[in-house]
């Protein structure tokens, strides 16, 4: 298995670093993550003792680690953009185009996005992101009882970082649960979930997208397979609709419209607005 060392570098906590790295991360199959948080990076001698680190992780493996970053203060952010790692701004690449549409500049004030003026809305935020991350794809179900949403799907559907999405802007709690071979050919709901049928919600997506994306994650393997895929998208459908599941297809449809078009036929609550 290949493994990599991940770095999240903020100048407060690091749990919105985390949290955003966490749900690319997931993307990628057959790769062992080394995670690695380093808080509080708010002054330029900070910042160069956390490029030493991960330069020395860099030298030790002989690969660059990935850097997750959500430092504000330009000065600090192009010293850790000058290591040795694939450096990967959350801020950066929306600050200018903001400054230039506001016609102002950004404060690049340190802490912002953690001065939420309700605490209870940010405690709610991190507590639905972490019940996110813990229920998916199958995990803790026995936490399913809490949850507002389930989203079910075959593999590489989608579920994830609509989940994410939920709970991190809307503060909803959504866990989902993937499809799988056994479940496909039972055509029954899966005992997991059938107590809470009336909280399921289908994902779907075009056979050729879906082949594309599993390909990339495990090159010409039966999973991947144009076979593979079409039976599982026709069961998971036929599924869906053997059970009145209401269903949404992600192929082109952004994570922003499936999320609210989702809560909308549900007829789930938003906590928070984004």
């Amino acid at each position: 298995m290949n493994k990599r060392t991940v770095f999240f570098v903020s100048d407060q906590t690091g749990v919105t670093a985390e949290t955003m790295g966490h749900s690319l991360m997931t993307q990628f199959d057959g790769i062992e993550f080394s995670q690695i948080t380093v808080p509080f990076i708010s002054t330029v001698d900070k910042a160069r003792e956390a490029v030493r680190k991960i330069d020395l992780v860099a030298a030790q493996e002989g690969v660059r680690p990935i850097v997750f970053s959500t430092l504000v203060q330009e000065d600090v952010r192009n010293v850790v953009r000058g290591s040795t790692g694939l450096f990967l701004d959350f801020f950066d690449p929306f600050l200018a185009p903001l400054e230039s549409e506001l016609c102002t500049q950004s404060s690049h004030a340190v802490g912002r996005a953690h001065r939420m003026a309700d605490g209870h809305a940010y405690a709610l935020r991190i507590d639905a992101t972490n019940y996110a991350m813990a229920s998916d794809d199958g995990s803790a179900i026995g936490g399913y009882a809490r949850a507002d949403v389930i989203l079910i799907g075959v593999s590489r559907s989608g579920k994830t970082p609509t989940c994410l999405y939920l709970a991190m802007q809307y503060g909803v709690f959504a866990a989902n649960y993937p499809l799988t071979e056994e479940d496909l050919e039972s055509r029954k709901l899966p005992r997991a979930v059938e107590p809470y049928q009336s909280r399921l919600f289908g994902l779907t997506i075009k056979p050729d997208r879906l082949q594309q994306i599993r390909n990339e994650r495990r090159p010409d393997s039966r999973y991947s397979s144009a076979a593979q895929v079409a039976f599982e998208l026709r069961a998971a459908e036929a599924l869906f609709e053997r059970y009145g599941i209401p269903v949404i297809d992600s192929t082109e449809c952004s994570i922003e419209e499936m999320s609210s078009r989702i809560l909308d036929r549900m007829g789930v609550e938003r906590r928070l607005r984004p």
